[in-house]
């Protein structure tokens, strides 16, 4: 059913008072929430609410409950019998094994991949953090980090989300990983992720510094895969954590503000051409010398 946010908390009690089992909110119009703070849980101003209810509980007299109770109008409630299904296995129909280019590949844990002997197979289920490389950010990020020989590099993962991006560059042959996110959850499923693809010896995870510099020493290579906002505020923290002539991927980005972001970064970084995917894109650059 269609909900505003004043409705919100009085439908799910009442739900939860008659029996569903889950609750889930949707956006019932076009206002994208892309990366809420920790701890913060905002609902759209048009939601749509969904209850999974027991086959055998009596769903018309529930509907029926909800019009008299609250005031709910009959016509914005639908009711759906669902076939049984393994729903804990559902996700699987839209995460399968992909191809990032040069032998990447990430896939479930429990997919068979169609890739040659030397492939990389990044081994990763959705979980507690963003990352599993079906949006277009994290693909963009994926893909260069494939084409890259990082063979021995340091890599600074700066919202690190699932630990997908510094996950990548250590299998792809990077010695050691900084990965740092200010979602204690991302953390968790960094080190979980880490752990299933056998680098956990060679990855740090922590919440950021409060002091002004990101890391104690520069890095040949620093990824921040989070949104324009957060990157215009820490671009000097963000560009000083890279070494002189490392290489600086920026993403998630919308295509309008990319001139914006590359402005802030351009003291510090000489950037390469921009690269798009579905309307978002990913700056590359390398650090410049004596600045």
């Amino acid at each position: 059913m269609p909900v505003g946010t004043f409705q919100s908390e009085a439908l799910e009690n009442a739900l939860l008072e008659a029996g569903a089992a889950a609750i889930s909110y949707t956006d019932a119009a076009d206002q994208p929430i892309l990366e809420p703070l920790p701890g913060e849980a905002p609902l759209w101003h048009d939601a749509r609410l969904s209850a999974l209810f027991a086959d055998d509980l009596p769903y018309e007299q529930i509907s029926l409950a909800l019009v008299a109770k609250l005031g709910v109008l009959p016509e914005g409630i639908e009711v759906e019998l669902l076939a049984d299904r393994a729903w804990e296995r559902e996700w699987l129909r839209h995460f399968q094994p992909t191809d990032f280019g040069h032998g990447l590949w990430v896939a479930p844990t429990d997919a068979e991949v169609a890739a040659g002997p030397n492939a990389t197979v990044l081994r990763l289920d959705p979980g507690l953090a963003f990352g599993t490389g079906t949006h277009a950010t994290t693909a963009l990020c994926l893909q260069r980090i494939a084409a890259l020989d990082l063979t021995g590099e340091t890599l600074l993962d700066y919202g690190c989300g699932s630990g997908i991006l510094a996950v990548a560059g250590l299998l792809r042959g990077a010695s050691h990983a900084v990965c740092q996110d200010i979602d204690p959850q991302a953390l968790t499923a960094t080190k979980a992720n880490a752990e299933v693809n056998g680098v956990s010896d060679r990855i740090t995870v922590s919440l950021p510094p409060e002091a002004s510099a990101l890391l104690p020493e520069p890095v040949p290579v620093v990824v921040a895969n989070i949104l324009a906002g957060p990157l215009l505020a820490l671009a000097p923290r963000i560009a000083q954590a890279l070494q002189p002539g490392g290489r600086l991927l920026l993403s998630g980005i919308l295509d309008a503000q990319a001139d914006t972001v590359r402005a802030a970064y351009q003291s510090w970084i000489e950037f390469a051409p921009i690269a798009r995917q579905d309307g978002w894109v990913m700056l590359e650059g390398l650090r410049r010398d004596g600045v």
